[in-house]
């Protein structure tokens, strides 16, 4: 536990459509200079939260269409699903503050 892990179109409704915890999506980008301060933060609260939560991340660019499914217009994007269905989502680079709680919101 406590890392995040990448997913895929392919395996993006296993891994979080039908997962048993709330899962916190990052909808990112190679070439995203926020996405890139994201990233550490979101490996942080894996460690502290990941028994509570799993956090996985999409690359826009190899998986457009999840990207499209759920109209990511920038990145990078943070939304928190719930049984399935998105519940809460931000846009840009946040503190760690503003990710737990976004996360927190769906627990």
């Amino acid at each position: 536990m406590g890392t995040t892990k990448a997913v895929t179109d392919a395996s993006f409704a296993s891994d979080v459509l039908k997962s048993d915890k709330p899962v916190l999506v990052d909808f990112w980008a190679e070439w995203c200079g926020p996405c890139r301060k994201v990233s550490p933060l979101l490996e942080e609260i894996a460690g502290e939260m990941g028994d509570q939560v799993t956090i996985v991340k999409l690359n826009i660019d190899e998986n457009p269409e999840t990207a499209r499914t759920y109209r990511v217009m920038s990145v990078p994007t943070l939304t928190v699903f719930k049984n399935g269905e998105p519940v809460q989502s931000i846009a840009g680079a946040k503190p760690k503050g503003e990710l737990v709680k976004l996360i927190e919101s769906a627990l």
